[in-house]
């Protein structure tokens, strides 16, 4: 794994936790990045008649959407002969800025289905999804930065593996494929843990934090060798 992916991959997961975390807790109950869980949360809304229920159904078509144009504009950018891992963190890092500048104005939101409330948990979902695009098809063997359940499966997998292998090879490979796993899973908590106190400290203000790991990941990649495999 290039050298890049690898401080890269956690910065990401610490975002990953950061962004959904905080999404739950502004845009009642809203998962910005694992918008699969919204189907639970959708449940919720009917069942207690909170608000919210709209957002949770759109974010999966327009995350899916999303992802869909990300990788047609990576096409197309690789025909032209460029690289698109920069780019698309970028426009990751805009959006993102986007979701921090309409949270902190709009919100709070008492009412997840407002349109100030739409817009501000869409444009979240479109940046995770930007992120979950890039993590899947640019971050060539890095583990996934927002989908922790997979990380959990395979980090359980190679930790009860060790306890039975004698062969020093296939150990030190185990523990190579480890390594990254569990430095994704400590930036997703770290995030998931960060954003839960931030946001008790702070309010949505501590949005500008993701913002700021965004900005770093784009700057990464200036003058490395290997950012834009």
């Amino acid at each position: 794994m290039p050298s890049i992916h690898r401080s890269m991959a956690p910065a990401l997961s610490f975002n990953g936790g950061f962004v959904d975390t905080i999404g739950f807790l502004a845009l009642q109950g809203l998962f910005t990045a694992h918008v699969t869980g919204n189907f639970v949360t959708l449940g919720v809304s009917i069942v207690h008649g909170t608000s919210g229920a709209l957002a949770k159904l759109l974010a999966l078509p327009l995350f899916a959407l999303v992802v869909g144009l990300s990788h047609l504009a990576a096409v197309s950018i690789n025909r032209r002969g460029l690289t698109p891992l920069r780019p698309l963190l970028i426009l990751h890092t805009l959006l993102l800025v986007l979701f921090a500048g309409l949270a902190i104005w709009l919100g709070p939101f008492n009412d997840g289905d407002s349109a100030t409330a739409l817009l501000t948990g869409m444009t979240g979902v479109a940046a995770m999804a930007i992120q979950n695009a890039i993590s899947r098809q640019h971050l060539k063997g890095a583990p996934p930065t927002t989908l922790m359940t997979g990380n959990v499966t395979q980090g359980a997998i190679d930790v009860f593996t060790l306890i039975g292998e004698r062969d020093a090879q296939q150990r030190l490979a185990i523990r190579q494929r480890f390594k990254p796993i569990a430095l994704n899973l400590g930036g997703f908590t770290a995030g998931c843990l960060g954003a839960a106190l931030l946001y008790l400290g702070i309010g949505l203000w501590c949005l500008a934090l993701p913002v700021l790991v965004a900005v770093w990941t784009c700057v990464r990649t200036f003058g490395s060798s290997d950012s834009l495999s």
